[in-house]
């Protein structure tokens, strides 16, 4: 690869914010509130490259004040925009979409009613998510939907969950349990991981029954999280910081939400880098293509996580579809004769 002149990426996501509300079981965000640390303005993001897909995620952007004028500047940038939100703040969602209707949603929900509420430690934090899903949809949004992130505990309430997103006709995500900076979590782990992976092949299996191709791609994906679980290697190679990229609320841009800093979770064969500050840089471009950058995917392209996580998976998908399709093709033509899929 021709470092001089990198790839401008297509996907980013900017986390706007470590502070939220909720106090889940499976990440610390809510401990280490950037609250004391300045977020970055609005004005910064006018630095970003043309994209294709952003991801405004947290904490939750909805707990800043001016998300809007966030969203005045990087609707510029790219032609589709998701906030992911955990759907607290109900008013605000609705107001905000009622200004700008095309935006997409994601409201994080980790079972029903009481599991949702026990592992995001928020009474009525489900009935205040399925509220903002149902009210988007009564005001037309389209790209609108929920995600949950997969664990021991809430495996056979994501089945529940698939069921009720397919019933509203709303767009279902899945993730697993992580660790990493992000999450300010290290010790997440599978205590039976075949009890998750076989919730996850059921999922697979009613994607593949499903008539929508887009269904079919999710199975994969969904594939590529039980080979996670089992520790297995990736489908797709990784090339995080070259169709990707994640900014903190500082302005520090790096690869993948994924990295751990081996001096807090003493994993030493990790490691830990950013490219560069967007605040502090007088263009994208010059981080992108840096010396730092470089030394960055030199890191990723030997990194010892396999983690399979959308943000860095869907670029790799699109780029190498060959893959993913034709696993697709075989195990779609598997359930359609009352066959198993390659579990």
């Amino acid at each position: 690869m021709n470092q001089k002149r990198v790839p401008v990426p297509t996907d980013a996501a900017l986390i706007v914010t470590y502070r939220c509300p909720m106090k889940c079981t499976m990440c610390s965000i809510h401990k280490n509130s950037s609250k004391q640390v300045p977020e970055v303005s609005p004005a910064v993001y006018e630095k970003l490259p043309d994209l294709k897909f952003i991801n405004i995620t947290g904490g939750e952007p909805f707990i800043r004040s001016d998300l809007d004028e966030i969203i005045q500047v990087v609707r510029k940038k790219a032609k589709r925009i998701i906030i992911s939100t955990s759907g607290w703040f109900v008013e605000k969602v609705i107001s905000l979409f009622e200004k700008y209707p095309g935006l997409g949603i994601r409201v994080s929900l980790e079972g029903l009613s009481v599991m949702n509420d026990k592992l995001r430690g928020q009474k009525g934090g489900f009935d205040r998510g399925l509220t903002v899903l149902l009210e988007l949809r009564r005001m037309g949004i389209k790209d609108i939907g929920f995600g949950i992130t997969i664990s021991d505990k809430n495996s056979e309430d994501m089945l529940r969950l698939y069921e009720l997103a397919k019933n509203l006709n709303m767009q279902f995500a899945t993730a697993t349990v992580h660790n990493s900076f992000y999450f300010h979590k290290y010790d997440n782990s599978f205590t039976d991981p075949e009890k998750v992976v076989s919730s996850l092949n059921k999922l697979i299996h009613r994607l593949l029954n499903e008539r929508h191709p887009k269904s079919w791609f999710r199975a994969y994906f969904n594939f590529g999280l039980t080979e996670f679980i089992r520790g297995r290697p990736r489908l797709l190679p990784c090339e995080a910081g070259l169709v990707n990229f994640f900014i903190d609320p500082a302005g520090d841009i790096y690869p993948c939400n994924g990295l751990e800093d081996p001096e807090i979770s003493g994993h030493k064969d990790c490691w830990f880098e950013n490219m560069g500050n967007l605040k502090q840089a007088d263009s994208f471009r010059d981080i992108w293509e840096s010396e730092k950058a470089k030394l960055v995917r030199r890191k990723v392209a030997s990194c010892p996580k396999n983690c399979w996580m959308i943000g860095t998976v869907a670029p790799v998908m699109k780029k190498y579809l060959k893959n993913p399709f034709v696993w697709v093709v075989k195990n779609r033509l598997k359930v359609m004769f009352h066959r198993s899929f390659d579990e």
